[in-house]
């Protein structure tokens, strides 16, 4: 690792990145390059949206480009990598030193869905950790890193928006202490493979508790009436009985009931339970 750093590539893609890359430039650092993703497709037409890290860097004045190569055409003294999504090849990490922003406790949840499989393991803390980036998956050394408590409240979005921002902070703190060679990371490795759509799905047959933690993750599904059915937001309350049945606006769980706040039925938008229910007639209903 360099002693010092002035000079920083930027590779990243959601906005879950979009803060690390302002607070390096807020804080004086040269962003000589930054590398995104692809532009993605919009609709049905031939119109494209930038990433959130592309279109923020270009606000910036910065140049960006999409091939991970790109950081050996300019003279950095760094990498930061920050949910990046692209493979970064050998020689291209044997070139340019690279610290990546990872967030949990590793090497707990290592790989691509750590918020995400925290939530599903009912994990009551997280992390942030500015690390090497190593040829293996999350393997380097760690350089700083800082433990964030979790609610049974929190979403992966509430998550994300709360860690990119302590990351950010914790980058350039790093950074200006200067970076040595880390440690090494210890304990028993945990991988956080990314979620299938089967992953989302609701089994109705755990308890009440499980099935919020599904729901708080994103992407929650189960079917009614034939069809898939959406489950944005719940409650966890009090009941139990056959599972999946629907009284009134809760769903019942062998241990513990679901009160339903927001859905989405099949080709329907986002809208308040109480809002479908009343034009579904649904009570006594089940979904599978």
């Amino acid at each position: 690792m360099p002693e010092t750093v002035r000079r920083v590539a930027f590779l990243g893609t959601p906005a879950i990145a979009v803060p690390a890359l302002v607070a390096l430039v807020e804080a004086g650092y040269e962003v000589p390059i930054v590398v995104s993703g692809a532009d993605k497709r919009r609709g049905r037409g031939r119109s494209t949206s930038p990433t959130p890290v592309k279109e923020r860097a270009l606000e910036l004045g910065l140049i960006v480009d999409t091939d991970v190569e790109a950081v050996l055409d300019h003279d950095v003294d760094l990498a930061v990598v920050v949910a990046f999504g692209q493979l970064i090849r050998p020689h291209v990490l044997a070139e340019v030193p690279m610290v990546n922003i990872h967030f949990s406790p590793l090497p707990l949840w290592r790989g691509a869905a750590p918020i995400e499989r925290a939530i599903l393991a009912g994990d009551t803390e997280t992390a942030v950790v500015i690390m090497t980036v190593a040829e293996g998956l999350d393997e380097g050394n760690v350089h700083r890193s800082v433990t964030v408590p979790m609610a049974t409240t929190d979403t992966t979005g509430s998550l994300w928006a709360e860690l990119s921002v302590i990351g950010a902070e914790l980058l350039v703190e790093t950074l200006e202490a200067g970076l040595d060679a880390g440690a090494p990371q210890e304990g028993d490795v945990v991988y956080a493979h990314k979620l299938s759509s089967e992953d989302r799905r609701i089994d109705w047959s755990k308890s009440a508790v499980q099935v919020d933690r599904v729901v708080r993750v994103g992407g929650a599904w189960t079917t009614f009436r034939g069809e898939r059915f959406k489950i944005h937001e719940v409650e966890v309350i009090d009941g139990s009985g056959s599972p999946g049945l629907l009284e009134a606006d809760a769903v019942l769980t062998p241990d513990g009931a679901i009160r339903l706040v927001t859905v989405q039925p099949a080709g329907k938008p986002r809208l308040g339970a109480q809002d479908w229910l009343n034009g579904a007639q649904a009570d006594g209903e089940s979904f599978e």
